[in-house]
């Protein structure tokens, strides 16, 4: 039988598991998926660990000894989340070694209520990285205009930093400008730049899920033709970009002092339309260069049906752009779909927060009486 996910990653695609909790790391599982399945690295959100934290007992003991000690609300989650994420990255860490430090990656975000204050944002992932202490996780900031300089002042600090919350190509191009700046601040203050890395995760099905809601409003035939495409299309148009900037004088310089590129990530690539192929965000973003993000679901449907062809992105940008250009001719207002798309974002991670917040708030009260 075929390894679709060994050709995956022979594609040049790396292969992360947008999930992370204490049962993962604790049953072996994480550990198995990295031997048998090719993953890489992780990602995790709030929504990730809101939900680790409310299912089972696994983080109960850790939770009685920081009541017992008194912790707040806020030290105990600080605590919770990057005990998940030191113990992901020590797990990872012959992927780091192996990879030149490319891969083994492990990614925490910042608090979500600060995606609109560029300067918390930068001060809370500088806290992030000193208080996980390894040198193979990112930390991730949310591509806002706000975030756009907090990004810039982290890499700065030689601090490697995952972008998240991108969704259209306009931004993207504000986010590599911001990892630019970075880097020559970073080489400026002495930094290193062999041992900063960065990716920009490009949010891939709410795309579709925004665009075809729209399009089946509009109710036309050529609107309706059209559902479907649009999230493809812009991480085409994405890359288009990434291979433009990355080929330019100010990227030499760069490159020439020791840095590394920022790789493209596709996140968001579970499938939302049980109407589409299940794989679809995979096999059809496959391009060398880039990560794919999945959560376990598509994972393993990616590693029994995907039909891995090779590089689906290069040279497809002129085919993205008319996508675009029809979407605009039946009616979709493309700018306000990208505005709703990162408003709901920061909100949906700010409501997860707030229910990670709530949770461990009630298991420090069971834990105190």
């Amino acid at each position: 039988m075929s390894d679709r996910l060994a050709q995956l990653s022979e594609a040049g695609v790396s292969i992360w598991l947008d999930d992370l909790s204490r049962e993962r790391l604790n049953s072996g599982n994480l550990a198995e998926l990295i031997r048998d399945r090719h993953v890489v690295g992780v990602t995790t959100n709030p929504t990730i660990f809101a939900n680790a934290l409310s299912a089972g007992e696994a983080y109960d003991e850790q939770v009685r000894e920081l009541a017992a000690r008194g912790a707040d609300l806020d030290a105990t989650v600080r605590e919770l989340t990057t005990t998940d994420v030191r113990n992901a990255a020590d797990l990872f860490r012959d992927v780091y070694r192996a990879t030149d430090g490319v891969d083994g990656r492990v990614s925490i975000e910042v608090d979500p209520r600060l995606a609109k204050d560029a300067e918390k944002t930068a001060a809370e992932a500088k806290d992030l990285w000193k208080t996980v202490d390894r040198p193979n996780i990112f930390i991730k900031i949310p591509a806002t205009e706000e975030g756009l300089p907090a990004i810039t002042r982290t890499l700065a600090e030689g601090i490697s930093v995952n972008v998240t919350l991108i969704f259209s190509v306009e931004r993207y191009r504000d986010v590599i400008a911001a990892f630019f700046a970075g880097l020559e601040q970073a080489k400026a203050n002495g930094h290193d730049l062999r041992m900063i890395e960065s990716v920009a995760s490009f949010f891939v099905s709410r795309v579709d899920t925004e665009v075809d809601k729209r399009l089946d409003a509009i109710g036309t035939d050529e609107a309706k033709a059209l559902r479907g495409e649009a999230a493809i299309a812009n991480a085409r148009l994405a890359y288009a970009a990434y291979e433009e900037l990355f080929a330019s004088d100010r990227w030499k310089a760069l490159a020439d002092a020791g840095a590394k590129p920022q790789r493209p990530l596709w996140a968001s690539t579970g499938v939302k339309d049980p109407s589409y192929s299940d794989t679809r965000y995979v096999d059809q973003l496959v391009v060398a260069n880039t990560v794919n993000t999945m959560p376990e679901k598509t994972l393993h449907a990616v590693a029994d049906h995907a039909q891995i062809e090779g590089d689906k992105v290069t040279g497809t940008g002129t085919r993205a752009q008319q996508v675009f250009d029809n979407l605009a001719a039946a009616g979709i207002d493309v700018a306000d779909v990208f505005r709703v798309l990162e408003d709901e974002g920061v909100e949906k991670f700010e409501k997860s927060w707030q229910e990670l917040l709530d949770t461990v708030e009630g298991q420090l009260g069971k834990a105190k009486n």
